[in-house]
């Protein structure tokens, strides 16, 4: 329960949680619906959102159901290898198959199995990698420079999507002392975290889709089928503060296990802090049905990059609030908005800058508009990363 003031009335913010038996049906007019959060709506549950909902009132996970397939109809030659390389233990057939959840005690593999199997037998198990030619698709004739599709275990699609994005990648140079220092557009940690996310995190249960990865001239882009877990929108919650929830718990155990992530939830501030030097950040994004995650290209543009004088043609440059500010307000809303509205909100952050706290009632005075404008204002900066909300009714700009 949360207290605040807004507009000299006084408001009490109640936050409800899940139930624990879900889906819950809505019955009425000769209807049976579930419904869903989408943003500030209620919509009726996509089939696989339902098929979820499902699962998750028993309590069951898609990756734990029996698939098809029996042990000995799919061999696990790469993730045998990769157990012992990470954990330097055996693979053991007749206890470990069981144990890890990759089958059930008839000899069946789970989904989790397949998915974890050298074929990689699941239609949807994909990933797809395209570097475009230019900063969108289509923009310049022959647009696809390079473009691969991945199918196989899912170790085999992390390495694969990893060395697609390294050999799409340029490497610049800094010499510190008597050291040659390299940096890749994107930090390998941050990338190979993004898309472990993506693998363990997609929904599978959405038939037809798969991973795609885009790299553009400025950015790469990562896209997994399935939104938040729990129907949340990510570009409206504060990164460091969302709860770890896994949709797949045998392929999230077996990654963890061999130290492709770590059981904290903290992948999202790591790929955040892996930015610490560069003025634009990662952006994430989502919707009932998709999860994406944004890296600016750290080469692209190299007056970005903050106190690094790395070898790109360019001198060492170091940046003010403003010039930051500018900066991100053009690279994340420069093609969206008006440039009257550019330079409204260029005008605003002076008076504010990244310390003071404001209200939509000073969004609404300093624009001279009405409460629905100035919401519509806050919701724009919100979902760009460039203010974020704290006490309740208050906002700050953000770096």
């Amino acid at each position: 329960m949360n207290y605040f003031e807004e507009n000299g009335k006084d408001f009490i913010e109640l936050k409800i949680g899940d139930g624990p038996i879900t889906p819950y049906f809505y019955v009425a007019d000769g209807r049976k619906e579930a419904f869903i959060r989408s943003g500030n709506q209620s919509i009726p549950a996509p089939a696989h959102i339902l098929q979820n909902l499902i699962l998750k009132g028993k309590n069951i996970t898609y990756d734990s159901l029996p698939s098809e397939y029996n042990i000995g109809d799919l061999s696990f030659t790469l993730l045998t290898a990769t157990i012992k390389d990470k954990t330097g233990k055996k693979f053991n057939v007749d206890r470990d198959y069981i144990s890890l959840g990759l089958s059930d005690k008839n000899n069946r593999l789970t989904n989790g199995g397949v998915l974890l199997s050298d074929q990689g037998a699941l239609k949807q198990s994909k990933v797809v990698c395209t570097r475009w030619n230019g900063l969108t698709k289509g923009s310049i004739r022959e647009d696809a420079i390079d473009d691969k599709e991945y199918t196989g275990s899912l170790i085999s699609l992390l390495e694969n999507a990893d060395t697609f994005i390294k050999n799409n990648s340029k490497t610049s140079w800094q010499i510190k002392g008597m050291e040659r220092i390299e940096y890749e557009d994107y930090p390998v940690t941050a990338r190979r975290e993004a898309i472990v996310n993506a693998l363990i995190h997609r929904d599978y249960q959405i038939l037809g889709s798969e991973i795609h990865i885009d790299m553009y001239d400025d950015r790469l882009e990562i896209v997994s089928p399935g939104g938040m877990i729990d129907g949340s929108q990510i570009q409206n919650l504060e990164i460091g503060k969302i709860p770890s929830m896994r949709r797949n718990t045998i392929i999230s155990d077996i990654f963890s296990r061999l130290h492709y992530m770590d059981r904290r939830g903290s992948g999202l501030s790591r790929i955040i802090e892996s930015y610490n030097d560069f003025i634009v950040k990662p952006r994430f994004l989502s919707d009932e049905s998709s999860f994406t995650v944004i890296f600016p290209n750290k080469g692209y543009s190299p007056v970005l990059v903050i106190n690094n004088p790395v070898k790109t043609g360019q001198n060492e440059n170091i940046v003010s609030d403003e010039d930051y500010f500018l900066i991100k307000l053009y690279k994340n809303l420069g093609d969206k908005i008006r440039a009257k509205t550019l330079s409204e909100i260029k005008m605003f952050f002076s008076e504010f800058e990244y310390d003071k706290l404001f209200t939509r009632e000073d969004v609404k005075k300093f624009f001279k508009v009405q409460n629905s404008r100035a919401s519509e204002i806050l919701a724009l900066l919100l979902s760009n990363n460039m203010i974020e909300n704290v006490e309740g009714s208050k906002y700050r700009f953000v770096r």
